[in-house]
């Protein structure tokens, strides 16, 4: 019994740290992906745990990013930090959202480069006042196609390194 439980731990440990590596900034599903089936997860179960994980985020920082930028905008420390995301953010995707819509953001995540993914997404779509019923499915959409583009690169990967 002990050996199951001592198992069961381990299993989800790395599912855990797939999970938390897929739900920070920058290196998101692109990064856990790689990670999960270096981990010994196949590769499958490496990108539902990487979506599950980049997801989490994404409806903290629809409804709760503008009160928080207005806040910190307010104090000496972090106004210049917040007027650099905000300008950065709407600046580089945001005529682009504003005349696409949902279809925008569902490219700006699908695409597996820096500066792109759920966070961006989630951020231009929050300062943009897309709605969450549109902004999340699209969001969600453009995570998918992200998590097939680099389960699809990694398996290629794979198989030129074995």
């Amino acid at each position: 019994m002990e050996a199951i439980v001592k198992n069961l731990i381990e299993f989800l440990s790395i599912e855990l740290a797939v999970m938390l590596t897929a739900a920070m900034p920058i290196i998101e599903l692109r990064g856990a992906i790689p990670v999960g089936i270096s981990l010994g997860l196949s590769p499958m179960h490496a990108t539902i745990i990487s979506i599950i994980g980049s997801m989490i985020p994404v409806p903290f920082i629809l409804f709760t990013i503008r009160p928080i930028f207005n806040y910190l905008k307010e104090t000496r420390t972090f106004r210049k930090l917040v007027n650099h995301l905000t300008d950065k953010s709407i600046n580089n995707n945001g005529h682009r959202i504003q005349k696409y819509g949902a279809w925008a953001l569902v490219v700006i995540v699908a695409i597996p480069l820096p500066g792109t993914g759920v966070w961006s997404g989630s951020l231009a779509a929050a300062l943009l006042d897309i709605r969450f019923k549109w902004a999340f499915p699209a969001i969600f959409v453009g995570n998918l196609i992200a998590a097939a583009i680099i389960v699809n690169l990694s398996k290629g990967f794979m198989n030129i390194v074995a």
